[in-house]
């Protein structure tokens, strides 16, 4: 599973019970920065400059306190149908399953152990 994302921002309530649910679903690296109350998120391949290939971002973590209330993020996997049983094996919830978007791909959406709604995209297969 890729997990890459393309963009992110996510509040927990719980900072260790998301950093795992994330880690197990995912893959993710994940490195706390107390000083900053910050996780940071290494969500593919990178180097000390950010992601070293290309169609990817990384990004963060941090207590839910407005404005950082809800996620805005939405994953990147080759398969929903194996993402979404990651993520249920990880503690989260399935709350939509496969569903077209024209013809460019499918989505499907989750909520993760913090209760927030994610959505999951795969790309159509190129003919």
């Amino acid at each position: 599973m890729s997990g890459r994302v393309v963009h992110f921002e996510v509040p927990y309530d719980d900072g260790a019970r998301a950093r795992a649910f994330y880690s197990k679903a995912f893959g993710w690296q994940l490195m706390e920065i107390p000083d900053m109350g910050y996780t940071r998120v290494t969500s593919g391949p990178s180097g000390d400059q950010g992601p070293t290939e290309p169609g990817f971002i990384n990004g963060g973590m941090m207590q839910r306190q407005a404005p950082f209330t809800a996620p805005n993020l939405v994953i990147d996997v080759p398969n929903l149908e194996e993402a979404l049983r990651a993520v249920n094996e990880a503690g989260g919830a399935t709350v939509s399953e496969r569903q077209p978007v024209g013809d460019m791909g499918f989505t499907a959406y989750f909520r993760d152990t913090e209760g927030n709604l994610v959505g999951l995209w795969e790309s159509a297969p190129r003919g």
